[in-house]
């Protein structure tokens, strides 16, 4: 017997929304399955079918009854609000399901919570998006902040669903403040209550105004991305066709200083010039660096977004009066960057170059990756890269890496993301720390030591960047230590002192 199981969507609450196809189905059916709110909402279509109501918690028990029904050769609907195939009942179906069955199975859909939810706030998911459950009974807690760490980091426009219950109070604010750690305090928001259904409630305010509000598990919540804007009191995301343009907040000061940093010094930089009561606005090419200067510079404009080339452009046109590159020494492309960009809007351009070790001792200065993985090779299989993760891809690529029979060990940041990019790229989880630095000459001395490391392979960061305790480690131990010589850029207005630069910002204040 061939039987039939039609997976419905009933929509938010009310039968207008939802589609004629899913009616039809309905009617055709002679056992529909769900849970008895679902059946209120579809009264009129409820004639002589059988109703089989169970409740919450027992889906299995629903498509377990569901599929030993249409292996009998009947006609059955399970029936989910929303979309059934968002976090719906019809992964659970095709779960249960066995391989052997012959009985026909159509999925039907419908209008989902974040659909519903966008509708009455205007056009929020216009661009790209992404739903995140906040459940935590079927979906381990850590995986949940994860993907919205990682959703935060992309600025993705993010439909939360389950977001509050009476055994979930928190978690909604947890994660509110993980994405305050990379969306702007101001990003847009709207929250609706029991979508198109009799409770119905709308409401629109910023990310940070969510902390003071509650919830429950009829809420859905839409959190905007940068660009996502309020009109006539609709909430929209533009997908670019007047070309993306950020709007210069509030809190972002004209006629200010923009310093694109994420080291210590450049924090330091900042500070000092904050003190001389200038504006400063930083900007880092990664998210530690903006929590960095966040913690550490509580006087000037910290960015919460990564930004790209043309949004680079469009905040430095409205609000810089001179731009300071204080990034890493090898982060040439961002340098040639913001010069470019200094030549177009006729803005000054000023460069702090940290300052270098000047006594190598017996370290070996190479000029390339594949240079230093070639030396590395003749003095033993164990190296250590003080290279960072970010340069590893990098590193790996550009040189003849024999893996067989090298054993590569590597220190990077510890978070999760630094590490998973380390593991990806097939470094040991054995061979791998993770740590924050700075690191003395003791500490170098003793991991490479308890690791038998034959060559260390760095970067000629600077002063700051630890070298000096590197230099000293390897002396010590009598390994050798390659050092990959810094980029040759050609900067302008190049100085190599926090003072000097200082110097040069007020001379130009001075100018006429």
């Amino acid at each position: 017997m061939n039987g039939v199981l039609y997976l419905v969507s009933v929509g938010p609450g009310r039968i207008k929304q939802m589609t004629v196809a899913s009616k039809e189905a309905l009617k055709k059916s002679n056992i529909i399955i769900g849970y008895g709110l679902y059946f209120k909402w579809i009264k009129p279509l409820l004639t002589k079918q059988e109703i089989i109501d169970l409740p919450l918690t027992q889906e299995k028990q629903r498509a377990k009854l569901a599929i030993d029904r249409a292996r009998r050769g009947e006609t059955v609907s399970v029936i989910s609000s929303g979309d059934i195939g968002i976090y719906g009942m019809a992964t659970l179906i095709f779960e249960t399901m066995s391989e052997s069955d012959t009985f026909k199975v159509k999925v039907y859909p419908g209008v989902s919570a974040a659909n519903a939810t966008a509708s009455l706030l205007g056009a929020p998911l216009s661009h790209d998006f992404a739903c995140l459950s906040l459940s935590d009974l079927l979906c381990p807690w850590q995986w949940i902040e994860e993907r919205a760490i990682n959703l935060a980091k992309c600025d993705m426009v993010i439909a939360l669903y389950n977001v509050q219950s009476k055994s979930r109070i928190d978690g909604i604010y947890k994660i509110i403040n993980l994405l305050l750690k990379f969306k702007s305090k101001d990003t847009i928001c709207g929250i609706v209550s029991n979508a198109y259904r009799e409770e119905q409630s709308i409401y629109k305010c910023t990310l940070v105004e969510l902390l003071d509000k509650t919830f429950d598990m009829y809420t859905t919540i839409i959190i905007g991305n940068k660009y996502t804007t309020l009109k006539q009191n609709f909430i929209y995301t533009p997908r670019g066709y007047n070309n993306f343009k950020i709007n210069t907040t509030k809190n972002i000061p004209k006629n200010s200083i923009w310093l694109f940093a994420g080291t210590s010094d450049g924090n330091e930089l900042a500070n000092k010039l904050a003190n001389l009561n200038y504006s400063v606005v930083i900007s880092t090419a990664t998210s530690y660096g903006i929590t960095n200067a966040k913690l550490n510079c509580p006087n000037s404009v910290v960015l919460n977004n990564l930004l790209t080339q043309t949004e680079r452009f469009d905040y430095i046109k409205d609000s810089a009066k001179y731009i300071i590159d204080a990034t890493h020494p090898f982060a040439v492309n961002i340098s040639q960057k913001l010069m470019d960009i200094s030549h177009s809007l006729s803005i000054p351009y000023l460069r702090y170059e940290r300052p270098t070790v000047t006594d190598y001792k017996k370290s070996l200065l190479v000029d390339s990756y594949g240079d230093a993985i070639a030396m590395a090779k003749t003095f033993g299989k164990n190296i250590f890269l003080a290279i960072g993760v970010k340069n590893l891809e990098n590193f790996l690529k550009h040189t003849d890496v024999d893996r067989q029979n090298l054993n590569l060990f590597l220190r990077c940041l510890p978070f999760a993301d630094s590490l998973e990019k380390a593991l990806n790229l097939g470094i040991l989880p054995e061979n791998i720390i993770a740590m924050q630095g700075p690191f003395s000459t003791s500490l170098n001395m003793v991991l490479w030591k308890n690791w038998k490391i034959n060559c260390v392979i760095t970067k000629e960061s600077g002063l700051k960047g630890g070298l000096s305790e590197k230099i000293e480690a390897c002396e010590n131990l009598k390994i050798p230590l390659i050092i990959i010589k810094r980029p040759n850029l050609a900067y302008i207005n190049k100085y190599n002192s926090l003072a000097e630069i200082i110097s040069a910002i007020n001379q130009l204040e001075a100018a006429p």
